[in-house]
């Protein structure tokens, strides 16, 4: 809040601890770094006067005094010593140095592979308290925000999953019985590689999720949608219409259709633009949102799978 004369009113907490208990130091350190204080000299925390900010003090002040503590609120003004630009640049360096701790954080987990909901969530909250406490905007905040959107697109994203070399011959016989393995974090075009595998080719099939990077196929497994899986994508194909064809389901209307829709939800380029796109995609994304356990996303979605195609399938005539 500024002042007619245009000077900046501050609340500064002045305090000074007793000797014991030796944890009351750091415990109100720690509060005062959760509210956003920072220190001008020694004892004394400043704070932009605002009506929270003073209900934070107030409380921390309470919480001194009866752990027989002293302290004083002041509301006050800068004359001379310090200028208010220069106590808002203290704010402003505070928070890009939790708002560079955040971007590394997330850079870390761009590093490591496909991170999980849980721990975008993490930084998220993270970001949003830094952001509350961010009383002047502070220039870091539009890396910070930038890491966690990079993160956030490469959750759903997948390498480039082509495959280097031509597929093996497989019949459908081959298909039985089988582990078949994925990358982790299974989305759009695995969620219904997997549907498909369990209801229309392998019904005792089993999953892995691995990291694909790092992953080397044992016998009797199957992989679908990661490098150069046994099914994966070709040309233009999704891994879904891969395994529709190779498996000899393409002829199933109700199946050829889902593959269109899958198709645009995880190439993106618009090709069939079928008007039932969008809700299989909000459903899916809303699996997805609700676990981060893959065969719980995988059986979740089968159900809705399910009665895509038996919609599907009483409509053939109308593809």
């Amino acid at each position: 809040m500024t002042d007619t004369t245009g000077c900046e009113h501050w609340l500064a907490l002045l305090h000074q601890l007793p000797a014991k208990p030796p944890y009351l130091r750091v415990k109100i350190w720690r509060r005062l770094q959760a509210i956003g204080a920072v220190p001008l000299k020694n004892a004394v925390h400043v704070l932009p006067w605002r009506e929270d900010n003073e209900a934070a003090f107030r409380a921390l002040l309470t919480e001194i005094t009866t752990s027989g503590g002293e302290a004083v609120l002041i509301d006050a003004q800068m004359i001379d010593g310090q200028s208010d630009a220069e106590l808002r640049a203290l704010f402003d360096a505070a928070r890009d140095t939790d708002y560079e701790e955040l971007a590394q954080a997330a850079r870390r987990l761009l590093d490591t592979g496909p991170p999980s909901g849980p721990e975008i969530a993490k930084l998220q909250r993270r970001l949003a308290e830094i952001v509350r406490l961010d009383f002047f905007g502070a220039h870091g905040r539009q890396g910070a925000e930038a890491a966690l959107r990079d993160l956030d697109e490469q959750r759903y994203a997948h390498p480039d999953i082509g495959r280097t070399g031509e597929p093996a011959p497989l019949s459908p016989a081959d298909l039985k019985n089988r582990v078949w393995v994925t990358r982790r974090g299974v989305h759009v075009d695995r969620i219904a590689c997997a549907w498909l595998i369990r209801r229309f080719i392998d019904p005792k099939a089993s999953f892995k999720f691995v990291d694909a990077k790092n992953h080397a196929p044992e016998a009797g497994e199957l992989r679908f949608d990661m490098v150069d899986a046994e099914f994966t994508h070709e040309g233009d194909r999704c891994s879904f219409e891969t395994l529709l064809l190779r498996a000899e389901l393409e002829r199933d209307p109700a199946l050829a259709v889902i593959g269109e829709i899958i198709h645009d939800l995880d190439i993106g380029d618009g090709k069939f633009g079928r008007p039932e796109t969008p809700g299989l995609g909000a459903m899916l994304s809303g699996v997805c949102a609700s676990t981060d356990d893959d065969l719980q996303r995988i059986a979740s979605a089968g159900d809705a799978l399910d009665q895509f195609h038996a919609y599907f399938s009483t409509r053939k005539t109308e593809r």
